[in-house]
């Protein structure tokens, strides 16, 4: 009886530390790694599961606010926030729009990834692991949000996926691969100039 509540004891106490490990390999993330590259893959599910689409390229960043989302499949589109302005560029119908930095991020996933704002922005919770990672949930104070909330899951110390539920119920998983931390990468990754004859539109 004693080892079996021992055995359970020590069962949940390595339960808790793991969930307490995915909030600090947050704040880790957050606070140590100052810019990133990663491929990866994104699957976006609509709110009643009846419908999903793929999308797969590449995603760079630099704090503070600085990244770079280049969609390679099905169809070319970026996303480019240089510090001052998150651009999107449509490559299919050259069409480049553009808002102001603090009106497009906020309490937004781009804003917990590349941002400075943690603790601040958003709350903070561990999760059970699952597929083989510990996950912590992120949920903005702000409740007008576009988003519900944020789920980081990290094998080890490194980012593999992220989950987002956004204000409709709308879902989009994240998996990253080949992920490189505090890696060089030029300035002009995060600059962006509309081609010679695209529409612009500025907001």
């Amino acid at each position: 009886m004693i080892k079996t509540i021992v055995a359970a004891a020590a069962l949940s106490l390595s339960a808790w530390a793991a969930h307490a490990d995915a909030v600090d390999s947050l704040r880790d993330f957050v606070r140590e790694v100052k810019t990133g590259q990663a491929k990866f893959t994104q699957t976006v599910t609509s709110a009643d599961g009846a419908r999903t689409k793929t999308s797969s390229g590449s995603f760079e960043f630099q704090r503070p606010n600085r990244f770079r989302f280049a969609y390679a499949k099905p169809f070319e589109q970026l996303i480019v926030a240089d510090g001052q302005k998150v651009w999107i560029f449509d490559a299919d119908l050259n069409q480049a729009s553009s808002r102001k930095l603090s009106q497009a991020l906020g309490s937004t996933p781009a804003a917990l990834l590349a941002g400075g704002a943690l603790e601040s922005e958003f709350e903070l919770k561990a999760e059970p692991a699952r597929d083989g990672l510990a996950w912590a949930l992120a949920t903005p104070k702000a409740k007008d949000g576009p988003f519900q909330s944020m789920r980081v899951g990290f094998k080890g110390k490194e980012l593999a996926a992220v989950e987002i539920t956004d204000s409709f119920g709308q879902r989009s998983r994240l998996v990253f691969s080949e992920f490189g931390a505090n890696v060089a990468l030029p300035q002009d990754r995060f600059r962006f100039v509309p081609p010679a004859g695209a529409d612009v539109i500025e907001q």
